[in-house]
């Protein structure tokens, strides 16, 4: 299965869209406006920044979507392993690296970064018309590398330096060995996107992560190193509604579908908090800008609940929302453009409260979903290298 539905891609294609430019022609030959979609609006009235969380060849399928308000891309082990595993359009490309004597996990981050790269140069438009605000590509360092502080370090300047755009974003996960690697990385002046995040507490190491980055990191113009932190949503409600039915009484029940939204409204206030004061103010000083709520696993897994649940009540000036295919077309085709992610606080207090009466300790939740992201990914990743291998015997080579 493809992972770029042509159909979705060419219902996205708007009046005078050319594939030969990004920058699209504003009119057709009849004076008709470019398409315009809810994604636009979700950028020029509300500030949030609409992303598609999927990455395939050809890269090119991307044009229309940018055409239609998409921001930036993310991609992740799991998204190259189905894209790399479905398609043919790897092939040539791995033939010629397994030809000059590449290894497969080599040959793996070649084909990766090429994607990436490509993708890079068709947002740069954005980003340099937001001067570094908007229009980056997120590439991951090895899942394998989760629990080891410096090994992933090295891996994110290695793949900042072979990548070598100003909009990419390298994805770090934020858990408890990686959080020292953030600073470390962010010191060095590259631009992270922080990935599984699943509790406030841990979001808040990630915030603190940053902001220690860009004190030691000694630049007098902290306008170029940025970052995301992507927090996770309908995991959450996949864990806690099991725990919920599991509970089954009428209250707990009542709670299904609440606690992901009722998580990142908190992360939200939390996020105005630690970006505003004295220490804030002295990195704004030297061109600092704010990292960025991002809003992932944004695909509803519940078929009983709306089609938008994890994009509509989170939307809010200065975040991303990150969406694949499903979330992406309902939202266009239905969703509504308005600032919630801030409009009931109380009832999200008092839903997180509610959930922690009834014995959810959210500590435990983030640190299973957590562990459960980090072992995706592993095996993603282990299944691709496998799946390589097997293509490099089906071509006859013999790779050491």
């Amino acid at each position: 299965m493809l992972l770029c539905p042509i159909s979705f891609v060419n219902s996205l294609i708007p009046t005078g869209f050319s594939y030969g430019s990004v920058r699209c022609s504003l009119a057709d030959g009849n004076g008709s406006s470019v398409k315009r979609t809810t994604l636009h609006d979700l950028y020029e009235k509300e500030g949030q920044s609409p992303w598609y969380d999927n990455l395939c060849r050809p890269v090119t399928d991307l044009l229309p979507l940018i055409a239609s308000g998409v921001r930036g891309v993310t991609s992740n082990p799991a998204i190259f392993q189905k894209a790399i595993s479905s398609s043919n359009a790897y092939n040539d490309q791995f033939r010629e690296l397994v030809q000059s004597g590449k290894d497969i996990e080599s040959a793996y981050w070649e084909l990766v970064v090429k994607d990436i790269q490509d993708a890079c140069k068709l947002f740069e438009p954005i980003y340099d018309q937001t001067d570094g605000g908007d229009g980056y590509v997120s590439v991951e360092v090895s899942p394998r590398l989760a629990d080891d502080t410096n090994g992933t370090i090295e891996a994110a300047k290695y793949l900042y330096e072979v990548v070598d755009r100003p909009n990419v974003y390298i994805k770090i996960p934020a858990t408890a060995p990686c959080i020292p690697s953030i600073k470390e990385v962010i010191a060095n002046g590259i631009s992270v996107n922080v990935t599984l995040i699943f509790s406030l507490a841990r979001y808040e190491a990630v915030i603190d992560a940053y902001l220690d980055g860009l004190e030691a990191s000694g630049l007098s113009d902290l306008s170029r190193v940025t970052s995301v932190a992507s927090f996770f949503v309908s995991r959450v409600d996949t864990l806690i509604d099991k725990m919920l039915e599991m509970i089954g009484t009428p209250e707990a029940l009542d709670l299904r579908g609440k606690a992901a939204v009722a998580q990142a409204a908190l992360a939200y206030r939390l996020y105005q908090k630690k970006f505003s004061g004295p220490r804030w103010e002295a990195l704004v000083k030297k061109g600092a800008k704010k990292q960025r709520l991002l809003w992932a696993s944004t695909s509803v897994k519940n078929p009983a609940y709306p089609d938008t649940l994890y994009v509509a009540p989170l939307i809010g000036p200065d975040t991303v929302s990150t969406m694949p295919d499903q979330a992406l077309q309902a939202f266009i085709d239905h969703g509504t453009v308005s600032r919630t992610i801030d409009a009931n606080v109380s009832e999200a207090e008092g839903i997180y409260s509610a959930l922690e009466k009834l014995g959810i300790d959210w500590g435990k939740v983030g640190s299973q979903l957590e562990d459960e992201g980090v072992e995706s990914f592993k095996k993603s990743f282990d299944s691709l290298l496998d799946t390589l291998q097997e293509k490099a015997n089906t071509l006859k080579f013999v790779i050491s």
